[in-house]
């Protein structure tokens, strides 16, 4: 395990899948270093072939994330609140856009910032009965102040996001489950059995069992797209998938299904 050069996130390559482990005792609350090791991280990813699912996952038992920072943000001017929050905001739009599948794994509290971050992943997978999800940055006088309001007005529909930042709720897994903020619960005894079971349902999305280039192109078309005009969004679609068409991973899946046969995918 590597730790990037902030020692905020911790870099660990799996059979094709990174885990980014955030690492900020006792709460993995973040700061601008662990989002400077985030940033590197993602840029990273991208220019590695042999990487075809991210999991950001949170040190220890406790907490996947428990947000910002709040000494820190005692500590620092109002300009370098306004530039934390840019980068933040940059950062997880790089994240949103970079075209790998990357799944959150909560193995514990994701509240505030770390919510943020989660609802930056495309996929949210949770430890069941273990910990709690929300933004109550109402209760400290602000708002979720790196994506959480738009990100969640998003997911959940204006209403019920307005009410749930401004009683500043947290829900148990189960709750955000039934919600679709997690889109699936795992039965695990520690933190270890859980990290097994998320990088094992991982492998699922990985070559040879899934093109990633495709979920990729998925990803890229739901998460740059779906917010353009219809037409526009139409348009990107069909770029992205001109460029699938150019790829191997097309012609072996159109040649094993003609073949009837199951496909070997490569990731290329």
């Amino acid at each position: 395990m590597e730790a990037l050069p902030n020692g905020k996130v911790l870099w660990h390559v799996d059979d094709g899948i990174v885990v980014l482990t955030l690492t900020n005792p006792p709460a993995n609350g973040y700061s601008y270093e662990m989002m400077r090791d985030l940033d590197e991280a993602i840029l990273r990813v991208r220019m590695d072939d042999d990487i075809h699912v991210v999991v950001i996952a949170g040190e220890g038992e406790k907490f996947f994330c428990a947000g910002a920072d709040i000494n820190m943000l005692r500590s620092v001017t109002p300009r370098f609140k306004y530039n934390f929050c840019l980068h933040a905001n940059e950062t997880l739009l790089r994240l949103e856009h970079t075209d790998k599948l990357v799944i959150a794994a909560l193995g514990g509290h994701c509240v505030g910032g770390g919510m943020e971050v989660a609802l930056a992943c495309d996929l949210r997978w949770a430890r069941a009965d273990h910990g709690r999800m929300g933004l109550p940055e109402v209760k400290l006088g602000v708002l979720p102040g790196t994506g959480g309001t738009q990100r969640l007005g998003r997911a959940l529909g204006r209403s019920k996001a307005i009410e749930m930042m401004a009683t500043g709720e947290l829900l148990d897994t189960a709750t955000a489950h039934g919600l679709g903020l997690v889109n699936r619960l795992f039965e695990a005894e520690d933190d270890a059995d859980f990290m097994a079971q998320v990088l094992e349902a991982a492998r699922a999305f990985c070559p040879p069992n899934r093109a990633s280039g495709a979920i990729g192109g998925i990803k890229r078309s739901v998460q740059s797209g779906v917010d353009l005009p219809l037409e526009q969004g139409l348009a990107l679609e069909r770029e992205l998938q001109a460029r699938l068409f150019l790829g191997e991973d097309a012609k072996e899946g159109i040649g094993a299904f003609l073949e009837k046969r199951k496909p070997t995918f490569t990731g290329r």
